[in-house]
């Protein structure tokens, strides 16, 4: 047998398959879906033109084509809501993404998803975008159950991100809110090969159903070091309280070896170009907390090039995501899960892009135990 093939920890740099979907170039600080510049888009497009883009491959000729399909999709079957009462009681002081993945294991059921490997391509599709449009009706529902209210039901005329802000407030959101929702869940549709999008992927090419892979991927993005930094980022803003304490208390925090959330990224060599955009929008917004955060940002930035040089440590997309989620009316528990509502869109693009390779990914270790075969010990340590 060939020796192992020596990699960097983590994959860093490592190609495992090849994808149309779209790309991250760190270097350049530009990511892009398909042939466009995901920035672009954001600015430019609706989340359901984008949408379409990452399922089928084409920006849509019809642009209300996609929203005429998914709004009657984006309805609780009755088998899932009798469900839900029950899993926000046991998920109330838990991780609400952990809530998600239970109301999905759920419709994934009611809806008998079977596996990919036996699922034809058109089945496939309609899973995916049912599961995509379903994905911010549960999440709504699961956080006004676990906190004393009743569910609100979707509105079939507006649009997804306008919708799921109307589902988590109550209110009809204005629309400069809406469309900076929107404009954020364009921009974390898809971002290369990250941790969930691998994880899927990965469930994928063992032919699960879409349900399982994107419940693997809710599961890694749970992780603070994936999707769990948005209300951390802006935990810190609250910890500093005000701009003359900024730098006593990022320069102790720095040097005790602690991560600042919301800087550094494991791709980006430059700033994120997400945070860009978003930092844009934030001060489109406008509001105190805005000008807190960026004078932070600026304090945060200085200090790291100071204490850390060489790191190339640049703002990341949470940071400006927590302070625009936050001033569109979202609870901070809530940040993570609108990732979700939209990257759930990547996931299932990327699960319809593997199931058409039938190889299991499957990689090999390097054993570092001790060496082996050894003998037994005695049954009886004493004999």
């Amino acid at each position: 047998m060939a020796d192992t093939i020596t990699v960097p920890r983590g994959l860093a740099g490592v190609v495992v398959t090849d994808t149309a979907i779209g790309h991250a170039r760190g270097q350049e600080g530009f990511y892009h879906y398909r042939q466009y510049s995901a920035i672009d888009l954001a600015e430019h497009r609706t989340l359901e033109d984008v949408w379409a883009l990452l399922i089928d491959g084409a920006l849509p000729a019809e642009p209300k084509a996609l929203h005429e399909e998914i709004a009657p999709l984006r309805h609780i079957p009755p088998a899932v809501a009798a469900a839900l009462p029950g899993i926000a009681a046991a998920s109330a002081s838990a991780d609400p993404m952990g809530g998600l993945r239970a109301a999905l294991a759920v419709a994934g059921l009611a809806a008998g998803a079977g596996p990919l490997y036996d699922t034809p391509p058109a089945q496939r599709r309609a899973q995916a975008m049912a599961l995509c449009a379903l994905t911010p009706t549960l999440l709504a529902a699961l956080y006004r159950l676990r906190t004393g209210r009743e569910p609100i039901a979707p509105r079939d005329d507006l649009s997804h991100a306008a919708n799921y802000l109307y589902m988590v407030t109550g209110e009809v959101p204005s629309e400069p809110h809406a469309r900076a929702i929107e404009r954020y869940l364009i921009a974390t549709v898809d971002h290369g090969f990250n941790a969930s999008t691998f994880t899927a992927r990965v469930i994928a090419s063992t032919g699960a159903d879409i349900y399982a892979c994107v419940g693997g991927a809710l599961g890694a993005l749970s992780g603070p070091l994936h999707g769990g930094a948005p209300s951390r980022a802006l935990d810190t803003l609250d910890a500093i309280g005000s701009v003359d304490r900024a730098d006593a208390w990022l320069r102790t925090r720095i040097l005790d070896g602690e991560r600042i959330m919301g800087f550094g990224h494991p791709v980006y060599r430059t700033e994120d170009p997400r945070s860009r955009m978003l930092k844009g929008i934030a001060r489109s917004l406008g509001g105190d907390l805005v000008d807190f955060a960026v004078a932070v940002e600026e304090r945060v930035l200085s200090l790291l090039a100071e204490l850390k040089p060489g790191r190339e440590l640049h703002t990341n997309v949470e940071y400006y995501a927590g302070v625009v989620m936050h001033l569109c009316g979202l609870p901070r528990e809530m940040f993570t899960p609108t990732f979700a509502t939209s990257r759930v869109i990547g996931w299932c693009a990327n699960v319809l892009e593997q199931a058409e390779d039938s190889k299991i990914i499957r990689p090999d270790s390097r054993y570092v135990g001790p060496p082996a075969p050894q003998p037994l010990p005695p049954d009886d340590p004493a004999a």
